[in-house]
């Protein structure tokens, strides 16, 4: 593990992709959404790859393609490409809420996933900033799921669901994808110097993703 946060690992690693445009648009696409139903890749875990892809094909000095010619992946399509990808996922999740969030409230999907606490602080944020919501969910990704989901199954609608969703994702998803592939190699070079505390960062986060879903699933069990 710490060997792979090497700059020369994850240089070689994130390189062999910068000469693929269609693979890299295309997995940028695909992980999305699996992300928008609950895959567990953070979102952000997509947009920093895609910008060290975009850093190595930016600067083919240093990292020079396969063959002459070889087509390299463009920073602006990678903005772009993410953008749409974030957009179409967000409102899938928030169309399925729409359509068929009667059924989806009877599952023990939804009861796992988004009833209970989870749904408490959905309810919250509505509270709170009111049609604002559909925007917050987009920097809260352990409510990112339930809380699109729930504007959709809550009759937001879909004109204000999708200006205010992709107002902050015009803001916030080009701009971390572009200061990737701009400070590259900054970004690299740190994740080796502190790739110790990175390490003791993951572990620790897995251990409480697994000590909640470990308690969790005793509260449903006595209940």
């Amino acid at each position: 593990m710490l060997d792979f946060l090497s700059p020369e690992n994850l240089q070689a690693f994130f390189s062999q992709y910068a000469y693929q445009p269609g693979f890299v648009y295309g997995f940028i696409v695909c992980f999305m959404l699996a992300s928008s139903i609950g895959f567990p890749v953070p979102e952000e875990l997509v947009l920093i790859s895609a910008g060290l892809v975009g850093y190595m094909s930016h600067h083919p000095e240093k990292f020079p393609p396969p063959y002459p010619g070889a087509e390299s992946v463009n920073v602006v399509t990678l903005c772009l490409v993410s953008f749409f990808a974030v957009m179409g996922s967000d409102s899938l999740v928030y169309f399925i809420g729409k359509f068929f969030g009667g059924r989806i409230i009877k599952t023990k999907f939804f009861q796992k996933s988004v009833a209970g606490e989870g749904f408490n602080k959905i309810n919250v944020f509505f509270q709170k900033y009111g049609g604002l919501a559909c925007g917050v969910f987009r920097f809260t990704p352990g409510l990112r799921f339930p809380g699109h989901l729930s504007c959709g199954l809550l009759g937001i609608p879909v004109w204000k669901f999708l200006l205010i969703d992709s107002l902050v994702a015009a803001v916030s998803v080009p701009t971390q994808v572009w200061v990737v592939a701009t400070y590259g190699e900054v970004i690299l070079n740190k994740l080796a110097e502190f790739k110790m505390y990175v390490l003791i960062i993951c572990v620790v986060l897995f251990v409480v993703w697994l000590a909640r879903k470990i308690y969790l699933k005793n509260v449903r069990k006595n209940a």
